[in-house]
């Protein structure tokens, strides 16, 4: 009865649904993007979903974080996001990081899922989740805003993989840029990270069109959205 409405649908169907209850996917990053995404994968029926996030709630966050309230301020993200997701769906299995995901540890939490989502913001840890989803061959859904823009890709998927070295070649030059305004609608990553929801379980149950060697934006300003190919 939970999954009836996705069930009923030709994409899904009762096969996809336990394609969903088998799949493991890791979330790196829960805060504005984390939070739609975690809610729709839990939503959804993955069967296992790991959180990685090494922040505390802080008042800031409440305007666009929607998995945090002010009873969870100055408690780490990773073990409050995963309550409120066990709350949500108790037949899931959830597995809070709550760490940085670094050199040190990114590998062998990586391993142990089969997509990696990127709810981060900040380019050395997109570096690092895409140098080794190509290693151990693992999809990863790229997703990134900034004030009222977006975007999302899927790297290391398909017939012709592309990975974010195609779409920022020059980690050094990247990592040098000053960080990107910190002003953000929270309605943004909703949107953004909704989209990156709908790519995960666009390749788990094998439906409809990646965005493997895509780059989707969109301006909420205008709605202008465009597809670009890397």
């Amino acid at each position: 009865m939970r999954y009836d409405r996705q069930i009923i649908l030709p994409e899904i169907g009762e096969e996809g649904q336990k394609k969903l209850q088998e799949a493991k996917v890791l979330i790196v990053g829960m805060g504005g993007l984390g939070s739609p995404i975690a809610l729709y994968l839990t939503g959804a029926g993955v069967g296992c979903l790991g959180l990685v996030d090494d922040d505390l709630v802080s008042i800031t966050n409440l305007q666009r974080q929607v998995l945090y309230s002010e009873k969870e301020l100055g408690k780490p993200k990773a073990i409050c996001a995963a309550e409120r997701l066990s709350a949500l769906n108790s037949e899931i299995e959830i597995h809070p990081y709550a760490a940085r995901l670094t050199k040190d540890n990114a590998y062998d939490i990586i391993q142990e899922y089969d997509i990696v989502v990127d709810g981060c913001d900040n380019f050395a840890t997109r570096y690092l989740i895409n140098d080794i989803c190509i290693e151990q061959k693992k999809p990863y859904v790229y997703g990134a805003i900034c004030g009222f823009e977006g975007q999302v890709s899927v790297f290391n998927y398909g017939n012709q993989k592309k990975n974010y070295r195609d779409l920022y070649p020059d980690e050094e030059e990247m990592q040098l840029m000053a960080p990107p305004p910190k002003g953000v609608m929270g309605v943004t990553p909703a949107i953004v990270g909704s989209v990156e929801a709908t790519e995960v379980l666009k390749i788990i149950c094998d439906f409809g069109d990646v965005l493997a060697g895509e780059l989707w934006t969109i301006d909420l300003r205008t709605l202008q959205s465009n597809k670009f190919s890397l």
